[in-house]
């Protein structure tokens, strides 16, 4: 959070002390007197509540567009005195907690007669879809009656958020919430009525716990939350039951197993209709890698297409952390309880941000056909033909991703969904991923492991840091992202690397006052910075690929060795040198070519699926705006049309034009642009081509493992071997630890299976992975290497 000068908005809200009672560091002290004058304010204004998407959802945007005009501030949630309660008094002063909770409003949801409504449902379904014997299907629904009886206890939720508000007191110096946004889900639920189903990204256990505890505080209705959860205690599942988690039957033991089962997913379907219908609110989280989670949201459109459900409001919600909680429900009640003690004495550290976003019509969504959807197309469609044959791409589209959505979604459906329907379903998740992702706020850490990791990763001295912190953090705010932080620049900037400082390095000669630091070159610590630089990256995902795209275009001038332009008029032959000193013009349907294919490759979430199509043409733009491009015409004098073609590699020609001529004098597009400064490499182009080079490193080296796959290997074996593959890669160049990680290896290869590099077959319940005989010839391998590494900046 950026502090406002004289408004009183953020006076409530201050960074926690990092150290208690504890001696300051050499380099802490050193910082501190070196940043002692320093501007006591970062950022000139508060970006306004993240909104609805204005292509899916125009009406709801409109309806409930957000009043802006007074900014009620933020709240710590932990932070609770005898002014939130209705006593006063020495006792009331160390009981407050209590007496808060015991009087924060409750909803009451009892289960009476869910268990039979949802027991015919499932027999009906079962019956005309598959008809087992009878009695298999009773029997099987016994797995399922606690899930379906949970129900929401008023007494055992005050309890729950007592222990709660004690736990998180123990693990988080702060946890703030923004009021504006609690103000617009209260009118949404209390005054309009509206079923809503809160939407977040999977990062810790704790986001669950951190929904229902900010609603309940406030409140507002406390929603069932759906948890992939698998708890052996008999009690706490019992307990975590009263307070409305629906956790996974004890008969299934992970996420993935519960989705292929049809018997959970008819179940699951029916419960989430029976809570609607007794106008309950719901949570649920989608995991950002592998969309698991998802699902509830197919259901839940089903239901409203079918017309069980009139409607409900989706309100994606950011959840920003300064460390990742590291709490574990896993194993039994004494294990949670020693966790719990555990707690109790340790020293809390990091803020927490929550953000809720604008609620929004699901049905408006789904229904308004804004999603061409029809268009979708698999990836080996769009890009095969480009990467063997390099030529211009002839299929325009989205990239198909099937496998986002289990086959068993559809186990019960009386009909078998078409691909439109599937990628509909598969486009909602991707969307919400994306405006999740968006309601987070970039926290102070953050800020500074990108800084650290994608443009000082040689190390920078304290100052130069802190100018950095200031400039980003203003670029930040430009484009409407909230920051969570506040204070004076010297405060941000050590309190950031005293979280940090495990994983880096920082040093001082003795006769000098900056400090030097450094990120320490550790897989550790480096996938550390990574994952806390997330948050940054996606901020200007739209930049970087235009940035990517930039770079690709230079790396073929450089491979020239001169631009064309000098070639062409003042420069032959033996002349040429790659150093002379020369101007890039660069073509505008080229780089925006570039950059189409590049978002073909990026990870899910990046960009919202409904703005697939002009996203490129953004990309280019947003530089323009940065300042890295600048936008000219080419002269009429000289001759365009024939210098391009002559020139090969830029081609001027519109797909679109029904009327195509060979007149080199009837060309219209004239638009060019120049780099600002050519002969100087601009640390702003190559700060954003470094957020993407992770993903497009990772997936090069996915590429060079395959050369030592002769056969196929089930799905495990084959991503330990590539994993394998780019961990002695990193530890041979001894950097770029943050593109080895397991995760990083399972996206490659989800990126080659879409491709049609890596052949997925299932034989046994077993799933084979193996290159295809398209990629087996190493020179195919090759020209995929150079199509991905053209992007990559080195």
């Amino acid at each position: 959070m950026v502090q406002e000068v004289g408004d009183g908005i953020n006076q409530d809200v201050v960074l926690p002390p990092v150290q208690q009672n504890i001696p300051a560091l050499s380099w802490e002290l050193r910082i501190k007197r070196k940043l002692k004058n320093v501007p006591t304010c970062l950022g000139k204004r508060r970006p306004v509540m993240v909104q609805g998407c204005y292509q899916c959802t125009p009406e709801s945007l409109v309806r409930t567009k957000p009043d802006q005009s007074d900014f009620l501030g933020f709240r710590d949630l932990l932070s609770i005195n005898e002014k939130q309660t209705r006593y006063r008094g020495w006792l009331v002063r160390r009981i407050c907690c209590a007496l808060f909770v015991s009087g924060c409003k409750v909803y009451p949801s009892p289960s009476h007669n869910r268990q039979e409504r949802i027991s015919n449902r499932v027999k009906e379904a079962l019956a005309a879809k598959h008809k087992p014997p009878e009695g298999e299907n009773s029997q099987g629904q016994l797995h399922f009656l606690p899930l379906i009886n949970t129900c929401i206890s008023s007494g055992l939720i005050r309890l729950v958020g007592w222990v709660l508000l004690k736990m998180f007191a123990s693990m988080f110096g702060s946890v703030q919430v923004n009021l504006n946004h609690l103000s617009a889900v209260r009118r949404a639920s209390d005054e309009e009525g509206s079923l809503l189903v809160y939407i977040h990204v999977r990062q810790s256990l704790v986001d669950y716990a951190l929904i229902a505890l900010t609603l309940f505080c406030h409140n507002v209705r406390v929603p069932y939350t759906f948890c992939p959860l698998q708890i052996k205690s008999s009690i706490l599942r019992a307990i975590l039951q009263k307070v409305g988690v629906v956790l996974l039957p004890p008969s299934l033991l992970t996420e993935q197993d519960a989705e292929m089962d049809p018997l959970h997913a008819c179940v699951m379907t029916s419960l989430v209709r029976e809570l609607l219908l007794e106008g309950q609110a719901v949570s649920v989280g989608v995991s950002a890698e592998s969309g698991q989670g998802g699902q509830w949201l197919g259901r839940i459109r089903h239901l409203i297409k079918a017309g069980s459900v009139p409607d409900v409001s989706l309100v994606p919600v950011g959840i920003s952390y300064d460390s990742a909680p590291n709490f574990s429900w896993q194993g039994g009640l004494k294990s949670v309880l020693q966790n719990l003690w555990t707690l109790l004495w340790r020293r809390p550290e990091g803020l927490v941000r929550i953000h809720f976003a604008q609620p929004f019509s699901f049905k408006e969504m789904f229904s308004s056909g804004r999603y061409r959807v029809d268009e979708w197309l698999p990836l080996q469609d769009l890009l095969l033909s480009v990467v063997l044959n390099d030529r211009v791409n002839s299929h325009f589209g989205q990239r198909r991703m099937p496998w986002l959505l289990s086959p068993s979604h559809y186990a019960f459906d009386h009909e078998e969904p078409n691909q439109s329907e599937r990628n509909l379903d598969i486009a909602i998740i991707l969307h919400l991923i994306f405006s999740a992702h968006s309601c987070m706020a970039v926290m102070s850490t953050g800020l500074v492991a990108s800084l650290l990791l994608h443009k000082h990763y040689k190390g920078v001295s304290a100052p130069a840091l802190c100018r950095d912190v200031v400039w980003l953090t203003e670029e930040l705010l430009l484009r409407n992202k909230d920051v969570g932080f506040s204070g004076s620049l010297a405060e941000v900037v050590h309190y950031a690397l005293s979280l940090l400082a495990p994983h880096l390095i920082m040093a001082a000669a003795p006769s000098r006052m900056e400090v030097f630091i450094l990120p320490r070159p550790t897989p550790a610590a480096t996938r550390h910075l990574s994952l806390q630089s997330q948050a940054v990256t996606r901020t200007f995902a739209l930049e970087a690929v235009g940035a990517c795209a930039v770079s690709a275009m230079l790396r073929e001038v450089a491979f020239s060795g001169i631009s064309s332009w000098e070639r062409s008029v003042d420069v032959e032959g033996e002349d040429v040198k790659g150093d002379i000193e020369f101007d890039v013009v660069l073509c505008q349907s080229k780089l925006t070519e570039k950059a189409s294919k590049l978002c073909h490759l990026l990870p899910k979430g990046f960009m919202p699926p409904c703005q697939s199509e002009s996203f490129a043409l953004d990309a280019v733009d947003s530089l323009v705006r940065c300042g890295i491009l600048i936008m000219e015409e080419v002269p009429r004098a000289v001759p365009t049309c024939d210098f391009l073609k002559r020139e090969g590699f830029l081609d001027w020609t519109t797909s679109d034009d029904p009327y195509p001529s060979d007149s080199d004098c009837e060309e219209e597009d004239l638009h060019s642009y120049k780099i600002s400064q050519p002969i100087q490499c601009p640390g702003m182009l190559f700060f954003l081509c470094s957020m993407l080079a992770e993903h497009l490193r990772a997936l090069c080296w996915a590429i060079r493992g395959l050369d030592h796959m002769d056969t196929s290997l089930p799905e495990a074996e084959f991503v330990a071997q590539i994993h394998s593959h780019m961990s002695d890669t990193a530890k041979g160049k001894k950097r770029h630890y943050e593109s080895c990680s397991e995760e990083a290896a399972r996206t490659a290869i989800g990126t080659l299976v879409d491709l049609g590099v890596v052949s997925e077959e299932r034989q046994n319940q077993v799933v084979l992975l193996g290159v295809t005989p398209l990629f087996r010839l190493s020179e195919n391998r090759q020209k995929l290497h150079v199509f991905v590494e053209q992007y990559l900046y080195n």
